[in-house]
């Protein structure tokens, strides 16, 4: 497959996941509006932070590190999938590992619940644990399917699998209340059910039909799926193993840093569990962009980069067109990334409390909500730029450099969890976005140093990317000073028709932004509209 093929499998996956994780973001910010209306915030905190942080904890560090290793190591021809399959199968029993240790502390060493405003919470937590065990089970067909560019399946597979979970969710808080945490367990387990079943029964109807062999599948039969060993080599590719590990590393650092805030609030209880559910409300609220546009990209063009580019090499010792390629793509995306993040942080602030009365009326504006909002706003830009700068990184750091980079994330990691502890002592809630910001930044200046001696010798210069025209900047400057007066003139006390004004406002100012970035900005406006459009990239191959 050459470079300019695997871009644009790379670009439809990212414009897959894109539109995937709108539909995610949209029924979550249904189904939470419909919950705080049913259910008290103390057991949203209980869900939405410590169980999750439980579900994910597991899964993130029972798989990344082999997704990042394999999808790395079978961009070239030198690794077998035989070995690449046995080497995902380990996922399981790793899983199964860290549920074990993962159940005991949430149950002997965290603080429980009360039992009457929060009941069933033991089960839960086995529940929980379960369903990222059988989430692994897929492991093996999700690695093959992002490797080979199957994009529909993961859309069709997850979109059907958050349909029920929402379903099962809204019919059990409904006629099931009194169960609890019960409702929320059964709900994830058939969202991992359902997830692993789709790609079940899709590779069993793909291999061995026409489609398979015409992309010239690894694989023929379902049998394939299953461990076994190749004659003549070994179980796994040990190369690929050591790979992995130095991956495994990083990410349970990583996983601190994604995942830090829920750390602290549920090994140090810095906060009530009514107030955990506020703040993670209001963090869904403010991650929705990032989780849904920025999250998606940075998982598809880290694929790109990590078949494009040889790793561990430098610029000279690549192929130059493929070098080409990368660097315009990496300064596209830091253009594109960057102006959305601008956006958001500058729209962000003026309708934050808005937003919050909107959503969940007084239990939301009122208090902390607005200014968690506004600094989340913020936030969204260093995440919008860290995302784009360490996937190119991650794809293109030898071993070793991925091994000194563990030091670095362990330092990261420390500072994270000290700064979060003492911003959140001097200014509540707010703290742990503060101490996000400054370790994203942190992150962000390490990447852009080794883009910046990764390009150095060369032509290309990617990271001008990060400097958007002065003519944009005066539009988001006006715009910025023109809602911030709308919001005190018109918002948020009085009635609709005068909160209808500051909207138009904002409106009218996001036009004008558009209308600058498609003025000044065409060379991000035809990347767009030729790599992250598939209609119309479509249209004009």
């Amino acid at each position: 497959m050459s470079s300019q093929e695997v871009l644009n499998s790379a670009s439809t996956l990212a414009s897959y996941n894109v539109m995937l994780q709108v539909m995610f973001r949209v029924l979550t910010f249904l189904l939470n509006a419909f919950t705080l209306r049913f259910v008290s915030k103390e057991l949203i905190g209980v869900v939405n932070v410590r169980l999750t942080l439980l579900y994910s904890t597991l899964v993130f560090l029972s798989r990344e590190a082999f997704r990042r290793a394999c999808l790395s190591g079978v961009s070239g021809s030198k690794h077998s999938w035989r070995q690449v399959i046995n080497l995902l199968w380990l996922t399981l029993p790793l899983g199964v590992l860290w549920a074990a240790l993962l159940v005991c502390v949430w149950l002997w060493l965290l603080e429980i619940p009360n039992v009457h405003t929060i009941p069933h919470y033991g089960p839960a937590v086995v529940l929980f644990a379960l369903s990222g065990v059988q989430e692994l089970l897929a492991e093996p067909l999700w690695v093959l399917a992002q490797a080979h560019m199957l994009v529909r399946l993961k859309v069709v597979a997850e979109s059907l699998a958050m349909i029920a979970k929402c379903c099962v969710t809204v019919v059990l808080v409904v006629f099931a209340g009194e169960w609890g945490l019960y409702i929320f367990s059964a709900a994830h387990l058939v969202y991992t059910g359902l997830l692993v079943l789709c790609y079940v029964v899709y590779f069993a109807r793909f291999l061995g039909s026409k489609e398979a062999a015409d992309r010239r599948f690894p694989l023929r039969s379902v049998s394939d799926l299953l461990p076994s060993r190749a004659e003549g080599e070994p179980l796994v590719d040990w190369s690929l193993a050591r790979l992995t590990w130095s991956f495994f590393k990083q990410s349970f650092l990583k996983q601190i840093l994604t995942e830090g805030e829920r750390y602290v609030m549920t090994f140090l209880s810095v906060l009530s569990f009514g107030d955990q559910g506020v703040y993670d409300i209001v963090n869904n609220l403010g991650s929705m962009v990032a989780r849904f546009v920025f999250l998606p990209i940075e998982e598809s063009f880290y694929i790109f980069f990590a078949k494009v580019l040889e790793r561990g090499r430098d610029v000279e010792s690549q192929k130059q067109e493929e070098v080409s390629i990368a660097a315009e793509v990496l300064e596209c995306l830091l253009k594109l990334v960057l102006v959305i993040g601008l956006i958001i942080t500058v729209f962000g602030y003026a309708y934050s409390h808005l937003a919050l009365d909107v959503y969940g009326g007084t239990l939301l504006s009122s208090g902390t909500g607005p200014s968690l909002l506004r600094c989340y706003s913020c936030y969204v830009l260093l995440l919008a730029v860290n995302g784009v700068t360490e996937c190119f990184v991650f794809a293109a750091m030898s071993q070793r450099e991925l091994d000194q980079y563990n030091l670095v994330m362990l330092a990261l990691s420390v500072s994270f969890l000290v700064l979060s502890y003492m911003l959140t002592w001097w200014a509540g809630s707010v703290g742990f976005i503060l101490a996000n910001c400054l370790n994203m930044g942190l992150r962000i200046c390490h990447s852009l140093l080794y883009i910046h001696r990764y390009f150095y010798s060369s032509q290309w210069k990617p990271l001008r990317g990060l400097l958007p025209s002065p003519f944009l900047l005066l539009a988001l400057a006006v715009s910025a000073v023109s809602t911030a007066m709308s919001e005190a003139v018109f918002c948020c006390d009085s009635g609709w028709f005068l909160r209808l004004l500051h909207v138009a406002v904002g409106a009218v100012c996001l036009l004008g932004v558009i209308v600058a970035i498609l003025l000044t900005e065409t060379r991000l406006v035809q990347f767009v509209r030729t790599q992250l459009l598939p209609r119309y990239r479509q249209k004009h191959s």
